[in-house]
C-alpha cells in the first residue's frame, strides 16, 4: 500500500496546491517576460528566441541526470532543492544585460524546471496507488491551468503598466510562488530512496531502453500540439485569417477552461495501459480534425464565419490534447520501473523541452508559411504518432516483463 492511500485527500491537496502555486507565478512570467528582456534588458527578438530554444535543448539534457539523482537521493527532497532553484533561477534573469548572460540564464531556468517536472511525476508515483495516479496527475493538470490563467491575467496588468518596476514585481512574484512549492512539497509523506545500481547495471539504465525511447519520441512528436496551440494558431489567425485579433485570447481561454473542468473526468477512463494507448491513437485522429478545421478557417473572407471554424477547430484540438496528456500519463507511468520513476520520468519530460524548443520555428514554417499542405502535413504526423504509440506499448511492456 503507498503512502497516497494512507492521507489521500491531505497528500493530493499538496500535490495539487504546489501545482497551483508554480503554475500561477509561471503564467504572470510567460506572459510578460519576453518583453522584459527586449525592452528592460536590451536584447534583440532573435537573440531572445535563440536563447530560449538553447535553455530547453539544455534542460531536456539535465532532466534525467537529476531525476536519477532523486530516486539516489530521495524525491520529496530533491524536489524542494529543486523548487528553491527554480525560483532563484528566475531572479537571475534580473541580472541579464547581454546576450552570453542571457543563454547562461535561460539554460540554468531550463535546467531546474524540467527537473522539477521530472521529480514531481516520480514524487507522484512514489505516493500514489497506480490505479490512481493518472486521475491525481489530471487533477494537478486542471490545477495548473487554473494557475496559468490567474497568473496570465497578472501578467497582463504588467504589460498594461509597460515598467520595469512592473516587470520586476512580476518576476519576484514568479520566484516566490516557487518557494511557496518548496514549502508546500515539504509537507508530503518523506518518499525511501531506490537502492545503488547492482555492479555491471549502468547508472542511467533508461538510456540503453529503445523500447521506452521510442515512445518517448512518440509523445515528443504528439507534443507538438502545445506550441501549435501557443505560437502556430496565432500566428495563423493573425495573418491568414479574417477573424477578428481577439480570438487568440478566446482560445486561449476555452482551452484553459476546458482542460480545468473535463480532464479529470477524461483520465478518470483509463484502465490499463491498453486503454492509454488506444486513448493516444484517438487523440491523433481528434487532432488531425482538428488541424483541417484549422486551416479551412482561412477560405473564407467572413470574420464570424472564421471564428466559428476556428472554435471548432479548438474544442476538437482540446479532447485530442486531454485524451493524449490522459494516455501518456499512464503510459510513462507504467513503464518505468518503480525505482527508477526519476530518471525514467526525466527522459520521457524530455518530449515537452524537445517542443517547446524546435516547436516554434517548425510550425511557424510548416503551418503558416506552407498553409493549406502544411496544416494536412501536421495533421498526418499527429495521426501517425498516434497510431505508432500501440505497437510501440507493446513491445516496450513485452520488454519490461523481459527484465
Amino acid at each position: 500500500m503507498t503512502l497516497l492511500s494512507e492521507r489521500p485527500a491531505t497528500t493530493s491537496r499538496l500535490l495539487a496546491a504546489a501545482q497551483l502555486a508554480g503554475s500561477l507565478g509561471d503564467g504572470a512570467f510567460l506572459t510578460c517576460s519576453v518583453l522584459f528582456f527586449t525592452r528592460i534588458a536590451g536584447l534583440t527578438p532573435a537573440q531572445v528566441g535563440l536563447g530560449l530554444t538553447l535553455g530547453w535543448a539544455v534542460g531536456s539534457v539535465a532532466g534525467v541526470p537529476l531525476g536519477h539523482l532523486a530516486d539516489r537521493r530521495g524525491a520529496r527532497g530533491s524536489a524542494v532543492l529543486l523548487a528553491l532553484a527554480t525560483g532563484a533561477s528566475i531572479l537571475t534573469f534580473l541580472l541579464v544585460r547581454s546576450p552570453l548572460l542571457f543563454v547562461l540564464a535561460a539554460c540554468l531556468y531550463g535546467s531546474c524546471q524540467t527537473g522539477l517536472a521530472a521529480v514531481r511525476q516520480a514524487l507522484l508515483a512514489a505516493l500514489a496507488d497506480p490505479e490512481r495516479r493518472t486521475r491525481i496527475r489530471a487533477q494537478l493538470q486542471s490545477a495548473g491551468n487554473a494557475g496559468l490563467a490567474v497568473g496570465a491575467g497578472l501578467g497582463g496588468l504588467a504589460l498594461s503598466a509597460d515598467t520595469a518596476s512592473a516587470y520586476l514585481t512580476v518576476f519576484v512574484l514568479d520566484a516566490v510562488t516557487f518557494v511557496v512549492t518548496a514549502a508546500l512539497l515539504l509537507r508530503l509523506p518523506a518518499v525511501p530512496r531506490s537502492s545503488a545500481p547492482h555492479t555491471g547495471e549502468p547508472k542511467l539504465a533508461v538510456l540503453r531502453d529503445r523500447p521506452y525511447a521510442l515512445v518517448t519520441l512518440l509523445n515528443a512528436v504528439l507534443l507538438l500540439r502545445m506550441p501549435l496551440l501557443s505560437v502556430a494558431i496565432p500566428l495563423w489567425i493573425v495573418e491568414r485569417t479574417a477573424a477578428p485579433g481577439w480570438t487568440v485570447s478566446a482560445l486561449f481561454v476555452l482551452n484553459t477552461v476546458v482542460v480545468v473542468v473535463l480532464q479529470v473526468r477524461v483520465a478518470g477512463r483509463l484502465a490499463s495501459i491498453g486503454a492509454a494507448a488506444r486513448m493516444v491513437r484517438h487523440s491523433g485522429v481528434l487532432l488531425l480534425a482538428s488541424c483541417v478545421a484549422f486551416a479551412l478557417a482561412a477560405s473564407g473572407t467572413s470574420p464570424w464565419l472564421a471564428f466559428a471554424v476556428l472554435v471548432a477547430g479548438a474544442l476538437v484540438q482540446v479532447l485530442g490534447e486531454m485524451l493524449q496528456s490522459a494516455g501518456s500519463w499512464e503510459i510513462g507511468f507504467a513503464l518505468a520501473p518503480a525505482d527508477r520513476q526519476g530518471q525514467y520520468q526525466g527522459f520521457f519530460g524530455t518530449g515537452v523541452s524537445v517542443a517547446r524548443a524546435v516547436g516554434p520555428v517548425l510550425l511557424s514554417t510548416v503551418v503558416v508559411g506552407w498553409g493549406l499542405p502544411g496544416w494536412l502535413l501536421m495533421g498526418a504526423v499527429f495521426l501517425a504518432a498516434g497510431w505508432a504509440m500501440g505497437p510501440a506499448v507493446r513491445w516496450a511492456t513485452t520488454s519490461a516483463a523481459a527484465r
